[in-house]
């Protein structure tokens, strides 16, 4: 029940709301309870406990901000703050976030409905949250300076605007950007559609993730905010390999996976095993005559993919962007290829003269993932994660689709690695083997020597 005194208080919030100017004493008193959460495993969807039913999505290694009803008004609390994120098991990186994580929570609302954001600011600095995609007032669109004032450290500040259009958004600053995303600042946003739509079917499962990327070099904890190209670490939800969650889903279920991209680089995102659509963008749901067969979706800087399909093949499938150094961790820029020079007992000798001294592989990379090379403390090995088969030698932009026919509807446990049944794996050959027929080794300008004329003219009229 609300008193006759909170009717009042949440009266107060909504006229401060109206210009998205700093909360009163008494409108505080009437925020919502800000919720935090600091674990890095994903947590399962939140069921609707009131508003419009809809079914919800899995953040990936995230989670998804809960709220409360308020005279038929959705009211959110956001709080920017600083936070530690574990990007892998034993490191850690010093980031901005929401709510206690990097990225922040997911919102979910339904189509229609009328959202109230409480932003409160605990970073050192200004900030502001635009809602990227959304149809809004121009006051509500957070843009420091241009829309609104920026929020100072310590106020909160009050969005309201109605979720016009159904569909996968993201939020994020438009204050001091350049440091504030590099600090792992944003969030994932979903409107479901609040009754059949004719483009964006039912699924049973549905995932949400964003793609980004910090530079932190070995041993250090804090993102470098000034890179703009170089980056060493290429994160789905500030998340790297062997870090990332898997995609669990049963067999025959349809899959919705949604991509939102703020890095400052485009992702090939490709999927093994399977071929998808891509069914909707930040901009809305794409006609299904528009739509094609795919593998690999290229997601450019600040935009939002949306992909499905039928999981119908069983097995545990590769999910990963198609750069490959985007599936690495810890790449250096300025490391020598040291390929063919054996220096298993010069890394230890050098580690000792010069601590946090790191070698390349002298066989390729691969190495690299199977032998116990010493690096400096909270640095991530660039390759790493074991399957049923060995070192995947993966990192980075990579996770695992897991397919299981007996995997139970809504169950998102991990269910091991899969068992492949006999005769349908790759083996080693044991037979004889012919001889390789091979192309000649002589160049082109080799075989044509003498065949070639030469005609030179001398340039005329050259100026300079």
């Amino acid at each position: 029940m609300t008193s006759r005194r909170d009717f009042f208080k949440v009266a107060s919030a909504i006229t401060a709301a109206a210009s998205a100017t700093a909360v009163s004493r008494v409108a505080m008193a009437a925020l919502p309870e800000a919720v935090s959460h600091q674990s890095a495993e994903s947590m399962p969807p939140l069921m609707p406990k009131n508003g419009r039913p809809y079914n919800p999505v899995l953040t990936l290694n995230g989670w998804t901000l809960p709220w409360r009803m308020n005279q038929g008004i959705k009211e959110f609390h956001l709080v920017a703050e600083p936070v530690i994120r574990e990007m892998a098991p034993g490191f850690t990186a010093h980031l901005w976030g929401y709510n206690g994580q990097s990225p922040g929570p997911t919102i979910e609302v339904v189509e229609g409905d009328r959202v109230r954001i409480f932003v409160t600011n605990k970073l050192p600095e200004h900030t502001s949250v635009h809602w990227h995609g959304q149809r809004l007032p121009n006051g509500m669109d957070g843009v420091t300076g241009l829309t609104q004032p920026a929020i100072p450290p310590g106020k909160t500040f009050v969005y309201e605007f109605i979720a016009r259009r159904p569909g996968t958004f993201m939020y994020h600053p438009h204050a001091d950007e350049m440091v504030q995303m590099a600090m792992g600042m944003m969030g994932s946003w979903i409107t479901h559609p609040k009754e059949k739509h004719a483009l964006i079917d039912a699924v049973d499962r549905d995932f949400v993730f964003l793609l980004n990327a910090y530079d932190i070099d070995p041993g250090s904890y804090t993102p470098k905010v000034t890179t703009m190209t170089e980056f060493n670490l290429w994160t789905w939800n500030s998340r790297i390999f062997p870090g990332i969650d898997p995609l669990v889903v049963r067999k025959n279920d349809k899959v919705r996976i949604r991509v939102g991209n703020l890095s400052m680089t485009n992702h090939p995102i490709h999927i093994h095993g399977h071929e998808f659509q891509v069914t909707g963008t930040d901009g809305g749901a794409i006609p299904k005559t528009a739509r094609w067969p795919e593998v690999t979706t290229d997601i450019a800087v600040g935009q939002m993919r949306q992909i499905e399909f039928v999981a119908d093949e069983e097995g545990d499938w590769a999910f990963h962007c198609h750069k490959s150094h985007h599936t690495m961790n810890a790449m250096g820029h300025d490391v020598p290829n040291m390929i063919g020079v054996p220096h298993a007992d010069l890394a230890e000798k050098m580690t000792n003269l010069i601590p946090g001294y790191m070698t390349m592989g002298s066989e390729g990379m691969a190495d690299m993932a199977q032998m116990q090379m010493p690096l400096p403390h909270n640095t991530a090995p660039m390759m790493g994660g074991d399957g049923p088969f060995g070192s995947l030698g993966m990192g980075g932009m990579f996770s695992v689709l897991k397919v299981r026919k007996n995997q139970a509807a809504g169950d998102y446990k991990d269910p091991g690695w899969y068992q492949q049944p006999k005769g349908s794996q790759a083996y080693e050959w044991t037979g004889p083997l012919q001889d390789p027929k091979r192309e000649s080794t002589k160049s082109t300008d080799e075989k044509n020597a003498g065949q070639i004329e030469v005609q030179i003219r001398k340039p005329a009229h050259h100026e300079h």
